[in-house]
């Protein structure tokens, strides 16, 4: 006897919109059961961990500053994914266009402009676009599993900038810290509110969202994304090149997780220092499947991820729970989306050692 996926002829429509509920639904199931293992209250511990950051406006705001790189991030994956080429280096994309946007402040700090932050966000872009061109062109040139590529140039970045903050770019003010040093007012990102934590970033994730739904929706470029990534052949027929579209889509993902590196670095840490995401890269993977790769689904799904870091840290303070938590709910979600995503194409068949089905 064994376990067999027999592939759905036709998947539900129904389904696929409400799996994300159901896999959501499961995780907080889960989550209810492991804080009753661990000796909390359930219920209290879910009110801590998704409920109270929600109930203050310093606690609003920092929502939107967390989930503005997640959406960015997860806006530019959906891209990737939609035209069937697999970014896994988002983490060191947005590593290195927060390193390419820091080049002004850190090595000109003395030059103080309007034009500086606008000049860092396009220095952010270019340097997360070429870094995503690397596993592009390795996949078209040799052939290159982009999967592997991309995730393994993430730590080529995290190394380069953990050099530099060390080294080159090292404060020399810093006492020795490995640091950078702050970023100057012009290099700040400006802040939306008033004395308040959330900044121009916010404003980065809506446009991005909306230009992006507008290409899925309304260009013959994200149609040439669909076709392409549902059917290559018929793409090839209709003369859609597909080591162009590779190009295309690494390189604007890049662009989008460089623009969320800088903006990360110019608003809430002010410099750059050797850890400068606490997981972006990866948890944006989460972000973009939980929004079904619809730019208006990832802009609410952003904002979910990013309230299992505030849940997270909340949980810390007022609990007693490791920080890991964060991360073992947005694994748990992203287990219960991909089960979902498998039931919703494909069913399970128990099939007899003799070839013959039983239920």
């Amino acid at each position: 006897m064994r376990i067999e996926l027999q592939k759905r002829s036709q998947p539900s429509s129904l389904m696929i919109w409400l799996s994300p509920v159901l896999a959501i639904t499961l995780t907080l199931i889960t989550g209810a059961l492991m804080f009753s293992m661990l000796g909390f209250n359930p219920a209290k511990a879910l009110y801590v961990y998704f409920i109270a950051p929600l109930l203050d406006l310093w606690s609003l705001q920092e929502l939107v500053v967390k989930a503005s790189p997640l959406i960015l991030i997860a806006v530019g994956l959906s891209i990737c994914y939609r035209s069937n080429n697999w970014n896994i280096g988002a983490e060191g994309q947005f590593t290195v266009g927060a390193i390419a946007g820091s080049i002004l402040p850190v090595v000109f700090y003395q030059w103080e402009s309007p034009l500086t932050f606008p000049l860092m966000i396009a220095m952010g872009a270019v340097g997360g676009a070429l870094f995503g061109a690397i596993p592009a062109i390795l996949k078209n040139k040799f052939g290159a599993n982009e999967i592997l590529t991309s995730l393994m140039l993430t730590y080529v970045a995290l190394l380069a900038l953990d050099y530099l903050v060390r080294g080159p770019w090292k404060n020399p003010e810093g006492f020795n810290f490995p640091e950078s040093r702050l970023f100057n007012d012009a290099a700040q990102a400006p802040s939306l509110i008033a004395d308040g934590r959330m900044h121009v970033g916010a404003l980065f994730a809506v446009v991005a969202v909306i230009a992006v739904f507008i290409l899925f929706s309304r260009t013959l470029k994200g149609f040439e994304i669909r076709v392409l990534g549902a059917t290559p052949r018929a793409g090839n027929f209709a003369g859609f090149s597909k080591e162009r579209m590779i190009l295309f889509a690494f390189m604007t993902s890049g662009a989008l997780a460089g623009i969320a590196g800088t903006v990360e670095v110019a608003g809430p840490i002010g410099q750059l220092i050797p850890t400068i995401s606490p997981g972006y890269g990866f948890t944006a993977i989460i972000v973009a499947f939980l929004g079904r790769l619809n730019p208006v689904g990832i802009l609410f799904a952003g904002l979910l991820l990013a309230l299992s870091y505030l849940g997270g840290e909340a949980a810390q303070i007022d609990l007693g729970i490791s920080e890991k938590t964060s991360k073992a709910f947005q694994g748990i979600l992203l287990f219960y989306v991909l089960a979902c995503d498998t039931l919703i194409y494909y069913r399970i068949k128990l099939v007899s050692s003799k070839n013959k089905e039983a239920v």
